[in-house]
């Protein structure tokens, strides 16, 4: 372990960070455990309530509803 590489990114006090590097060569606290989700990711899949089709099917009941609602009253 303590021949591993260094981090290196500048500390708050101005000196090199002497944590272990991980292979993107800062460490946990400098560079991130991940560059983040991969494409296309699957789990980001957006389903139920909040889904694009979800979404648009709720503003056609609305906008459904407001035309009942003003053939009810008397006119548009």
């Amino acid at each position: 372990m303590r021949r591993a590489k260094r981090c290196g990114a500048q500390t708050r006090s101005g000196k090199p960070c002497q944590s272990p590097a991980m292979a993107n060569g800062r460490c946990r606290m400098h560079g991130g455990p991940s560059p983040g989700a991969p494409k296309g990711n699957q789990h980001a899949y957006k389903h139920g309530r909040y889904s694009t089709e979800a979404i648009a099917r709720r503003r056609e009941i609305s906008r459904l509803i407001s035309i009942a609602r003003a053939l009810g009253s008397g006119g548009l």
